[in-house]
C-alpha cells in the first residue's frame, strides 16, 4: 500500500485535474517546454548519471533526462496514476529504455540512502503538505555531493496566463488565485521562501534564478480560453459562479487573450524561479 501523506493533493491528481492533464499533456508541454533547456542545463545531467525527476507528471522531462543520462537512468515519481500511465506508454513509444515510474508520494516515499546524483522537477514541487520535510526526504535520496535543480511558479504579475483570469474578478471569486498559499501553484514564488525551506532542508549553494519563457495555450484565443477554464482551477470557478456570469467570464477571457495571437497560435509569457541547490558533502 502506497504511504500517502497529502491526501487532498493525491485526490485531485488522481480525479479530474489528473485526467486532464494527461488528456492534454501535448499541450501543457507546448506551454511549459520553454523552460526545459534552462532546466536541463542547470542540472548539468552526465552520462551515467542516476536522475530523480519530482512530481514528473506525464513523464517530459524524464525522458529527456534519460536521454541525456545515456548509460545512467532516470526515475519519474508523481501522485498521479493517470498522469503515469501516460509517461509510460510516451516512454515506450519513444524506444526509452533508461526510464521508470512509479507512484508515490515523495514526501514519505523509503528512498534508498543517496540513490541518485540529481534530482530535477518542471514545476513539480509547489504541492507538498510539508515543503521541508519532502525537500529532506528527496536530499537523503541524493548522494553526497548530489545536486537538485527545479522550477517553480513565480511572479503573479509576470504570468500572462493568471492576469487574463484575474480580469474575469467581476464574474468569478479569483481572489484566492496567485497567492503564496501552501500547498499551492506559489507557495514558492518568493527566493526567500525558497531559501529558507531548502536551508532548513539540509541543503547548501542555494541559487534562484528568475527566468521566463512564452508558451503555446492553443490556436487561437477561443481555443486557449476553453482549455484554461477546463483545467482544473478554471472548472473550479466557473462552478461557483451563476450560468449567465460562466457565459461572460468565457467571452471575457477570449476578448482578453485576444491581444496574445499571433502567427496561428496563442502564446503567454510565463515566469518561474529556477532554483539550484546541493547536498552537503
Amino acid at each position: 500500500m502506497r504511504h500517502i501523506a497529502n491526501r487532498d493533493q493525491d485526490q485531485a491528481w488522481n480525479g479530474y485535474e489528473g485526467t486532464f492533464w494527461a488528456a492534454n499533456q501535448d499541450r501543457w508541454d507546448g506551454v511549459n517546454g520553454g523552460f526545459d533547456e534552462p532546466l536541463l542545463a542547470a542540472a548539468a545531467i552526465t552520462g551515467g548519471d542516476r536522475v530523480l525527476d519530482i512530481g514528473c507528471g506525464a513523464g517530459r522531462t524524464t525522458r529527456l533526462a534519460a536521454r541525456r543520462a545515456g548509460a545512467g537512468r532516470a526515475l519519474g515519481l508523481d501522485l498521479s496514476a493517470p498522469m503515469l500511465g501516460r509517461a509510460r506508454e510516451s516512454a515506450r513509444s519513444e524506444g526509452i529504455g533508461n526510464v521508470t515510474f512509479e507512484q508515490a508520494d515523495i514526501q514519505v516515499h523509503p528512498f534508498g540512502t543517496g540513490t541518485f546524483d540529481v534530482a530535477i522537477s518542471r514545476f513539480g514541487v509547489m504541492f507538498f503538505a510539508d515543503p521541508v520535510a519532502a525537500f529532506a526526504n528527496i536530499g537523503r535520496a541524493l548522494r553526497p555531493g548530489g545536486r537538485i535543480a527545479f522550477v517553480c511558479t513565480a511572479r503573479a504579475d509576470r504570468n500572462e496566463w493568471l492576469q487574463a483570469i484575474r480580469g474575469l474578478g467581476d464574474l468569478l471569486p479569483v481572489d484566492g488565485l496567485g497567492t503564496s498559499a501552501n500547498p499551492g501553484m506559489f507557495s514558492l514564488a518568493d527566493p526567500e521562501t525558497v531559501r529558507d525551506v531548502l536551508s532548513r532542508a539540509g541543503y547548501e549553494a542555494i541559487g534562484t534564478t528568475p527566468v521566463e519563457a512564452y508558451g503555446t495555450w492553443g490556436r487561437d484565443a477561443s481555443d486557449a480560453a476553453a482549455f484554461l477554464l477546463d483545467s482544473g482551477p478554471g472548472r473550479h470557478l466557473l462552478s461557483r459562479a451563476g450560468e449567465d456570469d460562466r457565459a461572460r467570464a468565457r467571452q471575457r477571457l477570449v476578448d482578453l487573450l485576444r491581444p496574445h495571437e499571433r502567427e496561428g497560435a496563442l502564446q503567454l509569457r510565463s515566469a518561474a524561479l529556477l532554483v539550484t541547490a546541493r547536498r552537503p558533502g
